[in-house]
């Protein structure tokens, strides 16, 4: 579920740049930027952190 966020929330950074890149149309501004990207890496982290728990439990360690 995580990752699943995480990736959504990459892509939603990624589209604003390439809109920033191509059409001079970016929703957001720098700020905005660092706080999705910054989104996009703790969701990722979390769900690192989730499947490395679900292994250990599962191995019994």
């Amino acid at each position: 579920m995580y990752l699943v966020a995480s990736i959504i929330v990459f892509v939603l950074y990624f589209t604003n740049v390439a809109l920033g890149a191509f059409a001079q149309a970016a929703v957001l501004g720098d700020v905005g930027e660092m706080l999705v990207l910054f989104a996009a890496s703790i969701l990722f982290v979390v769900a690192i952190l989730q499947k490395e728990a679900d292994r250990k439990e599962k191995n019994g360690s």
